[in-house]
């Protein structure tokens, strides 16, 4: 393993083969020669709603909790919740530290406190996560699946789902029009 991809962002290239991750962004919470985990941060849940969390989880929600869609995370796991974050918030029971600037929870504390409007500053709530294998992302990198670049926060959580993959291409400079799904040799 060359570079450590933890914190940065996976962008899906045209052609990716996995329908599941076509026009994907992925924050990369922890990438080792043991391999790598990350979440989507922009596929919204079409079928899952905030609410239903909450309640199956008998969380109550109060008036001030702020919207909090429900992110498609990744194929893995699609019952377990992760919460990727600001730093500024911590729970004894699950924060992982990231990277300068972003933390993941998978903890009931988190969901308790966003539930009553409090908790990160910045938060997506995700469903399931993206998983590989030792060296499967770096495979998938060589084979011209994803392209990489800085987290930017405002890529990350300000903006919509929708924008982010362009957002994304674009802070590398590159244009999402352009893209071919054809690997080169020189």
């Amino acid at each position: 393993m060359d570079t450590d991809l933890t914190g940065k962002l996976l962008v899906a290239m045209p052609g990716i083969g996995d329908p599941r991750f076509e026009n994907a962004v992925v924050f990369v919470c922890a990438h080792s020669s043991d391999g790598s985990m990350g979440l989507m941060i922009n596929k919204i849940s079409e079928e899952i709603e905030p609410g239903d969390i909450f309640d199956q989880l008998d969380i109550a929600v109060s008036a001030t909790m702020r919207p909090l869609p429900v992110h498609f995370g990744g194929p893995v796991e699609i019952g377990r919740g992760f919460v990727l974050h600001s730093s500024d918030y911590t729970s004894e029971n699950g924060s992982m530290d990231v990277c300068e600037g972003y933390s993941m929870t998978a903890s009931r504390e988190i969901l308790r406190d966003l539930a009553m409007g409090e908790g990160p500053a910045a938060r997506l709530l995700c469903l399931g996560y993206a998983g590989w294998g030792p060296g499967q992302l770096e495979d998938e990198i060589s084979a011209n699946g994803w392209l990489t670049c800085e987290a930017d926060a405002q890529i990350v959580f300000d903006l919509s789902a929708d924008k982010k993959w362009e957002a994304a291409l674009r802070s590398i400079g590159v244009t999402p029009a352009l893209l071919s799904s054809e690997a080169g040799r020189a």
